[in-house]
């Protein structure tokens, strides 16, 4: 039976920065992880461009994932504009300062790429590569897992990391609130003939969301939000139908659009935990809090919870505690979730009111842009949390 201070399950970017965190510590660590290493190490595109704050970006910089991205495949977002229905107006977002960046788009598969190799050599980490979590048997010191090929695990601290859909949550009692939005997201690359300005695109149709995620040149990340049957056609679609489909979803705005490689497939769903931390267990990234897209905070919120555990596991290691007591992992659970939960049930909420396609609805989602754009310091504070270098700390 391998013994370790902390086992992970789940060898995403927020599983594996939380194990890069520990770094240093002299605390064991293992990870659980269902891909195999050749998967870990170049992953295959799959569709995703992820926004990041300056505060995610801070981080990156501290575990020293972000001077290892390709400067080509980092892509910065100048403007962030909000639009509703086939009106030309948009509710415009800007960085503070002239020639700052409200954040940065980087592939997702960049990002995990990087991940694994800032932590595929780190001392007293232990990988347990192609296998699941089995069963787990809660005891008064440590926390005993069952790995689907049988061998087993003894760790002091059990961290969830193994998304949304967390099958260890399940195995610890944690129940969660999820929110099924009835839709599937088609994500993909296009090239476009107009410039896009660096600019992101969050555009709430009739019958439909979109949103337009701004790459180097006249490139972009295409994200629809549609009913399945309708994302089953336009995966059927060949590349010139699939172009001029998407032309008309974004009402040649940028002109005639081509696909740029593979499409990708993803149910919307938001989930949110009942609890952060269980007996000798806590939860991170999307295993704590799934986010419904339109405000891309789901891995800024990955960043942050991962930050925030470590944090209190390492004070705890200094001042001679128990990592894992109960006293210890509550301060986490009530700081995350303080800093999570208000953005969670806002974004619930806009997601709901601009994809309702009633009369009413329409009519007060334009009023609500057009309120919003004339109130400076409402735009002025979006603009200040996106690019405020370090996230804020909840007590």
């Amino acid at each position: 039976m391998l013994s370790v201070d902390v086992a992970i399950v789940g060898g995403g970017p927020v599983g594996l920065a939380f194990a890069r965190s520990l770094a240093g510590s002299g605390l064991t660590i293992a990870v659980v992880e269902q891909q195999p290493a050749a998967a870990l190490a170049e992953p295959a595109f799959d569709g995703r461009e992820i926004a990041l704050t300056h505060a995610s970006r801070h981080c990156m910089e501290r575990l020293g994932w972000w001077a290892q991205l390709p400067a080509a495949d980092i892509s910065p977002l100048r403007q962030a504009k909000v639009m509703n229905g086939h009106s030309p107006f948009a509710l415009d977002f800007a960085a503070p300062r002239a020639g700052d960046a409200l954040g940065w788009l980087v592939p997702n598969q960049l990002i995990r790429r990087v991940a694994f190799a800032a932590v595929r050599s780190q001392p007293g980490l232990h990988w347990l590569q192609g296998r699941s979590l089995g069963t787990l048997a809660e005891g008064e010191r440590v926390t005993r897992l069952q790995l689907s090929d049988g061998s087993r695990v003894e760790a002091g601290l059990l961290v969830a990391a193994d998304s949304r859909f967390s099958a260890t949550r399940r195995l610890l009692g944690i129940g969660a609130r999820q929110r099924d939005f009835g839709k599937t997201m088609l994500v993909c690359r296009m090239r476009h003939e107009l410039p896009h300005q660096q600019a992101a695109w969050e555009w709430f149709g009739h019958g439909r969301t979109m949103a337009l995620l701004p790459l180097q040149g006249n490139r972009a990340g295409a994200v629809l939000t549609l009913p399945a049957a309708r994302v089953a056609e336009l995966q059927a679609m060949d590349e010139a139908e699939f172009g001029a489909a998407v032309t008309e979803c974004f009402e040649g705005r940028l002109g005639a659009m081509w696909p740029d490689g593979s499409r990708h497939a993803y149910p919307l769903v938001g989930v949110y935990a009942d609890r952060f931390v269980g007996r000798r267990a806590a939860l991170i990234g999307d295993a704590a809090v799934g986010m419904h897209p339109v405000t891309a905070h789901g891995f800024n919120f990955g960043l942050q919870g991962q930050a925030r555990l470590a944090e209190t596991v390492l004070a705890a290691r200094a001042q001679g505690r128990d990592i894992a007591a109960e006293a210890v992992l509550r301060g986490y659970d009530r700081a995350h979730r303080r800093a999570t939960l208000p953005l969670y049930e806002a974004t619930n909420a806009i997601a709901a009111l601009y994809t309702d396609e009633r009369l009413p609805a329409r009519l007060l989602r334009d009023a609500a842009l057009r309120v919003a754009a004339r109130v400076a310091p409402f735009k002025r504070a979006i603009a200040a949390h996106l690019t405020q270098r370090t996230a804020p700390v909840a007590r």
